[in-house]
């Protein structure tokens, strides 16, 4: 044999099937490019020296490795569709002499021509784009901007080894299928589909079971906390039940056709119904799959455009006011003391210093302290607390007792209470809905109102567990009794005072009083040997560029992992109508011949397709739909409470996902009809 005959029979027979390589290898171009972005922008030092370019590279690190996992079980998926079509070949060239190490050379030679093109394409387009990448990136992170390009080794050298081995590992799996087969089976390999399945009534039921019982956790659950404990076990189930749904649901869906004689025994009709029980099995996983691609392309582009777009809602959660001052001590008479004033006084020179004047003061007292709310009382005991169950971690309260007067002060109010009663305020969604509210064995609280809002120091936003704001007339003598209590059970009592103000002036500015500030209030040093009295300092404008990274990151991420969702549901939707195609051939070529036209082909298709293809789209809407609450209480967790922003941000992804996914059926219905309408044009 001549020496280049494999590398030239592995190229032609690549040529000779494009419509079959030319997206596979497309796609692992974008999956060598998207990981070498990833992995440059991890390793990116103009992205480092960046605030927050640290905590974003620790993202997108994350990322990289969900690609290169996703790259690897894709890529593998994808393969199968390429060497079910190609065993006939093989068993040709099997029956004409070639032994299996000679097919197996050819093999080689073609993953190496694939790997080849895909490497050094990905790579360059990776290259060429990752300026762009890291130019955004700065961008979200509100850094300067810089024109140098540089290119890590490191990015290049874990995307070559990565693909390396997953191209080694489709080869040696698709030598072992080759290996394992004989001739005559190879050379029958694409005419040998899969049996009609039974509808399996039980399997479709449990599939509907399962899926009743995701939808009603999504929608049941009341607060943040449970909707993550729920989230995974939900997405679990729903996984299990789309899959169980589209592939004995769908066969008893067909099954049901078959019987309403009016709707079966129609040419389009009766040939795409026909078709698709026949193949059901395997097309109800691939079109699960879709479904689940789809779904999670839906939600993680909802999820962190909301997410990036309310960033600034999310930041003045955390820090209601330009300038925060927490200060903790350790006795509640500190609390109305000189020390107080003299804090206040240094906060009002050092921005006087500045050229400016606090406006918008926060200033309020608080006691606050972990509990267990069940019954209308607050368990504080400390065994309590760390014995609860996880299913009960809903009722675990962050509580607060603050002074009427300080609430009356603050939301412009004129409230009063009688001894004995009190004001109360939950946050995160949560509903408290008892008449009293008593704290361990103490005498309960009335609950006079229940109000509507309270402007807190953004303790809240970053607890996990949601907050019950007490307000009583009577402070001192309440949080003294607590304390001693608290004491007792092994459970202690944080006092603080809150005290924040706007600033008129830019990030810069506040940054500096900021700092200035905190060395101010180090060189005060107000605590002694017997008592605490300990501020911290805290300022939106230096929280500002580590919520961009961290948002930013999650946005960025969210984005190129649905680029690459989209990327494996386009290819599984295009070789699904492909290897149907070629399938559906001879079976169309005999319907011609006995009197179908191509007119009636084409309706045939689009009945098939259209019932079939939008199928997936329209449970991922119906998903999204239940998902949409979980979603609502998880981004609560992050301080963002803007339903609104959520809703219009969920129907423009959803609308623009629809518009993709139509333009993808009409391009692979074009296909699948080139192919089974053409059949008979090919061999005249």
């Amino acid at each position: 044999m001549k020496k280049w005959f494999y590398p030239k029979l592995a190229w032609t027979g690549i040529r000779k099937n494009k419509k079959l390589y030319t997206p596979y290898i497309l796609t692992c171009v974008g999956m060598v490019m998207m990981f070498y972005i990833l992995s440059f922008l991890s390793a990116s030092e103009i992205l480092k020296s960046i605030a927050g370019g640290e905590t974003m590279q620790s993202i997108l690190g994350l990322g990289s490795g969900v690609i290169g996992v996703f790259s690897l079980i894709f890529l593998f998926y994808t393969n199968s569709f390429l060497i079910r079509r190609r065993k006939k070949e093989f068993g040709l060239y099997n029956i004409l002499g070639m032994g299996k190490w000679n097919l197996a050379r050819v093999l080689l030679w073609e993953s190496l021509a694939i790997a080849a093109i895909a490497l050094s394409a990905g790579l360059i387009a990776g290259i060429v784009l990752s300026k762009f990448a890291e130019l955004g990136m700065v961008n979200i992170l509100q850094g300067s901007v810089t024109f140098s390009m540089t290119i890590p080794p490191e990015a290049i050298l874990q995307t070559l080894v990565l693909f390396a081995v997953i191209f080694v590992l489709i080869l040696l799996n698709t030598l072992r299928q080759i290996h394992l087969a004989n001739p005559i089976g190879l050379l029958r390999s694409e005419n040998t589909g899969d049996k009609p399945p039974k509808a399996n009534w039980l399997l479709a039921l449990a599939g509907a079971v399962i899926l009743g019982l995701a939808y009603y956790v999504a929608v049941s659950i009341e607060d943040p906390v449970s909707a993550l404990i729920w989230f995974f076990a939900a997405v679990i189930m729903v996984i299990v039940a789309t899959y169980l749904l589209f592939i004995a649901g769908s066969v008893a869906v067909c099954r049901i056709l078959q019987r309403k004689k009016k709707y079966y025994y129609k040419t389009n009709h009766f040939v795409s119904v026909s078709s698709m029980v026949y193949r059901m099995k395997r097309n109800g996983a691939g079109l699960a799959s879709i479904c689940i691609l789809c779904t999670m392309v839906l939600v993680m582009a909802s999820a962190t455009v909301c997410l990036y777009v309310g960033t600034e809602d999310s930041l003045r959660a955390r820090y209601p006011r330009n300038i925060s001052l927490d200060t903790r001590v350790s006795d509640p008479a500190l609390l109305d003391s000189e020390k107080i004033i003299a804090v206040r006084s240094l906060s009002a020179k050092t921005a006087s210093a500045n050229g400016q004047e606090p406006t918008n003061i926060l200033d309020y007292r608080v006691a606050g302290f972990p509990g267990y709310v069940q019954d209308g009382r607050i368990e504080t005991n400390d065994s309590i607390l760390n014995s609860f169950q996880l299913f009960a971690y809903s009722q675990v309260w962050q509580i607060f007792i603050v002074p009427l007067d300080d609430y009356n002060r603050l939301m412009g109010q004129n409230e009063t209470l009688a001894p004995g009663e009190a004001l109360l305020f939950t946050t995160k969604m949560e509903k408290y809905t008892k008449d009293t509210i008593a704290i361990g064995d103490q005498a309960p609280f009335k609950v006079k109102k229940i109000v509507s809002d309270f402007s807190d120091n953004g303790a809240n936003a970053m607890q996990l567990i949601p907050s019950m704001y007490l307000f009583v007339p009577n402070f001192t003598e309440t949080v003294s009794s607590l304390i001693e209590t608290n004491d007792q059970e092994g459970n202690l009592t944080d006092l603080h005072w809150y005290y924040g103000f706007d600033l008129s002036c830019s990030d810069e500015t506040q940054i500096r009083i900021q700092k200035q500030l905190e060395q101010a209030l180090d060189q005060l040093s107000l605590s002694t040997e017997d008592t605490i009295f300990a501020t911290q300092c805290e300022g939106v404008a230096q929280a500002r560029s580590r919520t961009y990274s961290l948002y930013g990151g999650l946005f960025f991420l969210g984005i190129l992992l649905g680029i690459v969702f989209i990327f494996a549901a386009v290819l599984i939707m295009y070789y699904k109508q492909i290897s149907e195609g070629y399938e559906d051939q001879f079976r169309f070529e005999i319907m011609q011949k006995v009197g179908m036209t191509k007119k009636e082909i084409r309706k045939s298709i689009n009945s098939q397709i259209l019932t079939v293809f939008f199928l997936p789209l329209l449970t991922a809407g119906i998903h999204l739909v239940f998902a949409f609450p979980l979603i609502h209480k998880l981004l609560a967790l992050f301080s963002l409470t803007n339903i609104k922003l959520l809703i219009l941000v969920t129907v423009i992804c959803y609308l623009i996902f629809a518009l993709f996914y139509v333009l993808v059926y009409r391009i692979t219905s074009r296909a699948y009809y080139s192919i089974v309408s053409g059949a008979k044009e090919e061999a005249v």
